[in-house]
């Protein structure tokens, strides 16, 4: 694996952590409610479903890391994928945004590694 791949994705790895960490210990702050675009209100009503969906961001963050400790570009592979589908999902659904946030890094992670093979 080269360099640049194992860099984008850690970095990857890193946004789904703080991603995680704002949806799940943050929601209510201004920091999460800027982020996410929403009201003092709506943060406290969804607040719940917030923390479990930044579960699902650190079981992302996890398995590309274990992809990363391994260097099993397998492993990397699948989980780019999964934030690069989560991506899709998330643009056509809640915010056009998170398709430059996410999915495209993811993209370009998965040929980056691709290549490295």
């Amino acid at each position: 694996m080269t360099l640049i791949a194992a860099v984008l994705v850690g970095l990857i790895a890193l946004l789904h952590v703080y991603i995680m960490v704002l949806e799940m210990f943050l929601w209510t702050t201004p920091r999460a409610m800027k982020a996410f675009g929403t009201t003092p209100e709506l943060a406290a009503q969804t607040r719940v479903m917030a923390g479990n969906q930044g579960l699902y961001n650190g079981f992302l963050a996890a398995g590309l890391i274990w992809g990363l400790i391994t260097g099993s570009a397998a492993i990397q592979l699948f989980f780019l994928a999964c934030v690069a589908v989560a991506g899709l999902y998330g643009a056509a659904t809640a915010n056009r945004r998170i398709l430059f946030i996410q999915t495209m890094p993811a993209t370009l992670a998965i040929l980056t590694v691709l290549v490295a093979r």
